[in-house]
């Protein structure tokens, strides 16, 4: 029986150059966006070049917490994933004092309280089977402030503190947690920005790491992945 991976967010960035690893060893892919035209883009050019695997996608903003639970429950009612990634996320620049309204609320719908949910929806699965791991992707922003970071580096230093908890949760039950916190990533929240492609760590290089993590016996973990550009935070 084919192993499966579930991944949030997963036509563009970290969250596609997961999904790539790991249809590269059979598994099975499940994700979502908010866009059916990246989905359709993704899964044509996942199934072209990975004929034996199964691809399914769905149309959600996880922002919405009856969307994200709907979505982990269209996928929950077919399988409970070998791997859990929760990697959607948004980035909204500005600082916290005078940030537009609005901001906080979105950026910690989606960053945060989505992985909540999803998680949730497999949590028990995972425990009935003792086994299944659950990479949560964070950010440096999440172990240092910056400037301009705002309600996002609040989302990614809650999104740790999240998986740290749900770690001691679930180690009696042979269920594995890692938190992912990639430094600048060359991805699209950095679209725009006058920097060299090279100044950026590759979406591919997180999830060789991911792969890597995976990989381990049962016996370990990797509780924390701290991977940063060779030349160092942007």
């Amino acid at each position: 029986m084919s192993k499966s991976i579930l991944v949030t967010g997963g036509t563009k960035g970290i969250g596609r150059a997961i999904l790539y690893r790991f249809a590269q060893e059979g598994f099975d892919l499940y994700t979502c966006s908010r866009s059916q035209k990246n989905l359709d883009e993704l899964s044509e050019q996942l199934t072209s070049r990975f004929p034996g695997i199964k691809v399914c996608t769905y149309v959600a903003d996880l922002g919405h917490k009856e969307e994200a639970k709907q979505f982990a429950a269209a996928v929950s009612s077919q399988i409970v994933p070998d791997v859990l990634v929760n990697n959607t996320g948004v980035f909204l620049p500005g600082a916290l004092h005078n940030e537009p309204e609005g901001h906080f609320e979105t950026t910690l719908q989606t960053n945060l309280f989505s992985a909540y949910y999803i998680t949730r929806a497999f949590v028990e699965g995972f425990i009935r089977r003792k086994a299944g791991h659950i990479f949560s992707i964070g950010s440096i922003a999440g172990l240092t402030a910056y400037p301009n970071g705002g309600s996002y580096a609040v989302s990614k230093w809650a999104m740790l503190g999240f998986t740290k908890c749900l770690r001691q949760e679930l180690l009696p039950h042979g269920i594995r947690v890692t938190s992912v916190l990639p430094g600048a990533t060359l991805t699209a929240s950095w679209e725009g920005v006058d920097l060299p492609p090279d100044r950026f760590m590759k979406p591919e290089d997180v999830a060789e790491t991911v792969w890597s993590a995976y990989n381990l016996s049962p016996q370990s973990v990797v509780e924390e992945i701290v991977i940063r550009p060779q030349l160092g935070d942007i």
